[in-house]
């Protein structure tokens, strides 16, 4: 099991994540969670990062000045030389070896947080029109969406036969699209802009729920980790990074997108999670209790309501063997970033950072607790 370990970047202490089949990241806002997964992007994918960033004529000689446009203007300043150390397999990352790192294909595929702000116009930028504040996995995912949208075939992308399963595609319309279909069609000025069909309705992108917009860019990231049905996966990735997948999403819709989780691991991808969704949580208790209890396969398949099909077979049993990790990552008493692996979520662990999920189960039962104390003080007036 490979780890990466972060000392003394921005406010990060000392951060150790060791990486499973599933791995989850959980904490507050503000606590590093996407500097983490970024790191671990870096240390894989070094070569590509520096070559996409001096591809784009920006100037990757400074190796302070790198830090900057890998992590977004500002971040400099977050690596302190003498202190900082960044580790991943214990090998260490340095400052001036970065665009060593890797061979140069991709094995971390990122999908970043507010991927929805890439196409906000209905187009996704292509890596060199965005500038220094954005993060370069940011950048690489929106000229990722570029690419598709630019493609001969890009102008059907929901639903798309044959890249989903058809039980994936018809929970994706339940959830989301409701009979909708996603594409590329021209404006009145010929410029080509994403759609959403409902009958003769073209919807432009700004007028798509909230969730829509999240879940699309998600969606067709997720399209380019699924090849050709021949192929199983994307032979050069290993590591699948997502950023806070629950944004805009309804629960229905976070099943789904979990359901669909479950796929990249039959085929053989490690998947990396950030979150704030007690709900993706859930999936991962129910994994680990199912994996204790030797549960059949179809169990996995009745908990995400879809049938047991062979294909969902193979999944099912795929999920029943991956190794699930949760980590929390929070400021301590030193105002400073720690981590701690709370990996059984067992709800009855006497660790408070365990059977509370790293926090997420918590709110609810101080709300629980204070609504018992208001009955109990009802009934004895």
């Amino acid at each position: 099991m490979a780890t990466l370990r972060i000392r003394n970047f921005a406010h990060m202490a000392e951060v150790s994540i060791g990486l499973g089949d599933l791995t989850i990241l959980v904490g507050p806002q503000g606590t590093g969670k996407s500097l983490a997964l970024q790191w671990l992007k870096v240390a894989l994918d070094g070569r590509q990062l520096v070559s996409a960033l001096r591809d784009a004529g920006q100037n990757v000689s400074n190796p302070a000045f790198l830090i900057d446009l890998l992590f977004g203007v500002g971040m400099g300043a977050a690596w302190h030389n003498g202190a900082t150390n960044v580790e991943f397999d214990r090998k260490a990352i340095l400052l001036g070896n970065i665009g060593r790192l890797g061979n140069g294909k991709e094995r971390v595929f990122f999908i970043p947080a507010h991927r929805a702000m890439l196409i906000s116009d209905g187009w996704a930028a292509p890596f060199q029109k965005l500038t220094a504040e954005t993060p370069a996995v940011a950048r690489l995912f929106s000229q990722n969406l570029f690419d598709r949208f630019s493609a001969k075939d890009g102008s059907e992308l929901f639903p798309l036969d044959r890249v989903l399963k058809r039980e994936y595609r018809d929970l994706i319309d339940d959830a989301v699209f409701h009979g909708g279909k996603v594409g590329v069609e021209e404006d009145p000025q010929h410029a080509k802009r994403l759609r959403l069909s409902h009958g003769s309705a073209q919807l432009p992108f700004m007028t798509w729920t909230a969730g829509q917009r999240e879940f699309t860019p998600l969606l067709l990231g997720l399209y380019h980790l699924l090849p050709p049905r021949k192929f199983l996966k994307q032979p050069d990735i290993e590591y699948v990074v997502i950023e806070e997948p629950e944004m805009g999403l309804h629960p229905q819709a976070v099943t789904v997108f979990m359901l669909l989780v479950l796929d990249l691991l039959w085929r053989g991808y490690k998947v990396v999670l950030s979150t704030h969704s007690p709900l993706v949580l859930t999936v991962a208790w129910m994994l680990r209790r199912m994996q204790e209890t030797k549960a059949p396969w179809k169990l996995i398949c009745d908990a995400f309501g879809v049938g047991t099909s062979a294909p969902l077979k193979k999944v099912a049993e795929a999920a029943l063997r991956a190794k699930v990790r949760t980590h929390l990552l929070r400021f301590e008493s030193d105002r400073r970033v720690h981590s701690k692996d709370v990996s059984t979520l067992d709800p009855e662990s006497e660790d408070d950072d365990v059977s509370g999920w790293g926090g997420l189960a918590g709110f609810s039962s101080q709300f629980a607790d204070a609504v018992r104390k208001a009955v109990n003080q009802a009934a004895a007036k």
